[in-house]
């Protein structure tokens, strides 16, 4: 027997939060019956079900890396009507992203149904790394990098330190290359704000040991089996040394 929000998960339902959530706003029921308790246990022979929606619990996992174009949202549907990044891959099996990029931001977004390697990304302990390059306006000092490097001071607490360094410089714009391994909303963009400086295009251009490589903007791409395994590796670590 194991909770319902570890076996939705496991059946890419979602990440384990998020099952959770489904499950408190009771859309999930146990062989016909709603469940509301997260303690609640199932066995094998048990039927699921999210929102009159049987489940599958021998979902295919597939696993998605996408170059996401700006003007797309990083979720399952949006209320405003705007595009989703869920229109620029296949419908089924459903995924769902690891994490979120904002509306303007391009570059590399994972997808896949399998919803305990999300939650495991996604969790702070396993601290992967996010590599983003940014394009700001006007010229970042040198002391400005010493500052972002070191962590910055943001209404929701000091962020962890991050690696930044310089790929070009003109009077009226400076490229720059920021590696992070939190998840903050908007993170990047707060933490330039923090010096006075605008940031004009974010793109993230890494996350772990993944890269864009030569995936053109709105395709996607399956992972290999390879890197699968290298993404559970790193979910099954947890850090213990201070960084």
């Amino acid at each position: 027997m194991e909770r319902l929000q570890k076996v939705l998960a496991a059946a890419g339902v979602a990440s384990r939060r998020k099952c959770e959530e489904l499950i408190a706003a009771g859309s999930v029921s146990v062989n016909g019956e709603i469940v509301t308790a997260l303690g609640y246990k199932v066995g094998p022979e048990d039927e699921l079900a999210v929102d009159g929606r049987k489940i599958d619990r021998e979902v295919r996992y597939v696993y998605y890396l996408l170059n996401k174009p700006g003007g797309y949202v990083t979720t399952v549907s949006d209320t405003h009507g705007r595009p989703t990044v869920m229109d620029l891959v296949p419908k089924e099996p459903r995924v769902y992203p690891v994490g979120r990029l904002d509306l303007d931001t391009q570059g590399l977004l994972l997808l896949t149904n399998d919803g305990e390697l999300t939650n495991a990304l996604l969790h702070p302990s396993r601290e992967v790394d996010k590599v983003y390059r940014a394009v700001v306006a006007g010229q970042v000092s040198d002391v400005a990098l010493a500052r972002l490097a070191a962590g910055v001071e943001l209404e929701d607490g000091m962020t962890a330190p991050a690696k930044v360094r310089r790929l070009s410089m003109t009077p009226r714009q400076t490229v720059m290359e920021i590696t992070i391994h939190e998840g903050r909303k908007r993170q990047v963009k707060r933490m330039f704000a923090a010096f006075g400086c605008r940031v004009l295009a974010l793109e993230r251009i890494g996350f772990a040991f993944l890269s864009l490589g030569g995936l053109k903007r709105g395709q996607f791409r399956k992972l290999t089996r390879d890197e699968v395994a290298g993404l559970k590796r790193i979910a099954e670590k947890k850090r213990t040394s201070p960084r």
